[in-house]
């Protein structure tokens, strides 16, 4: 018996899906609107004169000649530069689908090069670089230990409202214990347990009772400002000195790094503070994305439901490190009374926690990302103070809303659309 077998085989060659290309035109859109703004304030209302920068040194660094710039030439210069960046964006939307990260970065340095020398030509007193650097670091700190907690507590899954709350728990704890201790160990350990405090408020409420992550962010802060204003007003301002007047910490100049010419007196000549800020943000990108730790802490923020099958402990591992963020952002706290302002006063914060949280978004909860928009958000308020030092004829009312015009466009306009952890601010109920 003769079978005929069917040779007949769908077709095995292999299937090509259409990869749809979804080009975003928003940055391009942002960098030409900036383009065309400088055409008008530095082409338009041009300013005559010279600009002059000045590059003092530190304690140790030596100090670097002036460098003189022709305003208006200078201006428009850059301004060109800027619109053949801005034309250039679009040409990279057409062929790549997007422009990259670091293309934007350039523009935005060329752009503050240029408001710069505008701002500070006409007649106006040089420019002091090396302080408006340094400036920015101080103005940074709270910012960056801030973001840091803020990365680390939204990484596991819990939205972190409350650093306004923790910087200022800890500012204010720090005062005290260093002020009755004169200790400063003492005192940054007393911001440290502030921290911790207020993050294990937020960690009970939120993870173990469900409640809502942003209000009970929002309630928290709200709480240690009413607690910490009515303890200034009833205890500390009755004895000052003995409760309100804490040591300030020295700077300690790093042999060698101190003697760079403006980098060395900017980075390398600051408090123990400013140093474990360094250390912060290179432990928490370490652990984050190279040890196990880093691994489960992300996994629990991702998708709880699979880490809690391999057999980790998805409320404990949010609830330590929560606390864990808690604890870096009350060492921020410290700096306002330990490395700065020398007291605690009320309301010392003044919001700078929520500004940290939109360095948190903007850098796309990324440790190295975050610290380069907490320094970016330092920069503009620190520039406030700067160009109203020199005399420049920017009006005061626009100095003063900088800070907060910059924080809103990276976070609205630059920053695009972002995808923060997917199960960030979602309570996880065991089944």
């Amino acid at each position: 018996m003769t079978t005929t077998a069917d040779h007949s085989k769908p077709d095995a060659s292999p299937i090509v899906l259409e990869k749809k290309v979804v080009r975003s035109i928003k940055t391009p859109v942002i960098l030409t609107a900036v383009a065309v703004l400088s055409i008008v304030l530095f082409v338009v209302f041009r300013r005559g004169g010279e600009t002059t920068f000045t590059f003092a040194g530190g304690r140790v660094a030596p100090s670097l000649p002036q460098l003189v710039l022709p305003t208006t030439a200078t201006c428009v210069v850059l301004t060109v530069l800027l619109a053949v960046l801005a034309a250039v964006s679009w040409w990279l939307v057409v062929r790549l689908a997007r422009v990259p990260l670091g293309y934007s970065g350039v523009f935005a340095f060329l752009f503050v090069v240029t408001f710069l020398t505008w701002a500070a030509g006409a007649g106006s007193r040089p420019l002091p670089i090396t302080s408006l650097l340094l400036g920015t670091v101080s103005l940074s700190v709270p910012y960056i230990f801030g973001a840091m907690g803020g990365v680390l507590s939204e990484r596991s899954g819990v939205v972190n409202i409350a650093i306004e709350g923790q910087l200022l728990g800890g500012a204010f704890l720090a005062a005290v214990v260093a002020s009755m201790t004169r200790s400063l160990w003492l005192g940054l350990l007393a911001a440290l347990v502030a921290g911790v405090l207020v993050s294990f408020v937020l960690a009970a409420f939120a993870i173990k009772y469900y409640v809502d992550q942003v209000i009970v962010g929002v309630v928290i802060n709200v709480l240690v400002l009413g607690l910490t204003n009515f303890l200034y007003s009833q205890v500390l301002a009755k004895d000052a000195t003995l409760l309100n007047h804490p040591p300030l910490l020295p700077a300690i100049p790093i042999p060698g790094l101190s003697a760079i010419p403006v980098i060395g007196p900017v980075l390398f000549d600051q408090s123990i503070i400013v140093y474990l800020m360094y250390i912060a943000v290179a432990a928490v990108y370490v652990g984050l994305f190279h040890t196990r730790w880093g691994l489960r802490l992300r996994s629990v923020g991702e998708h709880p439901q699979a880490a809690d099958t391999v057999g980790i402990n998805v409320a404990g591992t949010r609830f330590w490190n929560v606390s864990l963020a808690g604890a870096i952002v009350g060492l921020g706290g410290a700096y306002f009374t330990l490395g700065s302002v020398g007291s605690f006063t009320e309301d010392m914060t003044g919001g700078q926690g929520y500004i940290a949280l939109a360095a948190v978004i903007f850098g796309r909860w990324d440790p190295i990302r975050a610290t380069l928009a907490a320094l970016l958000f330092g920069f503009a308020s620190n520039l406030q103070y700067t160009l109203a030092a020199v005399g420049s004829p920017v009006p005061s009312e626009f100095l003063l809303m900088l800070p907060y015009v910059v924080t809103i466009l990276a976070v609205a306009g630059f920053v695009g659309y972002v995808r923060g952890p997917a199960a960030d601010g979602k309570p996880y109920i065991k089944s």
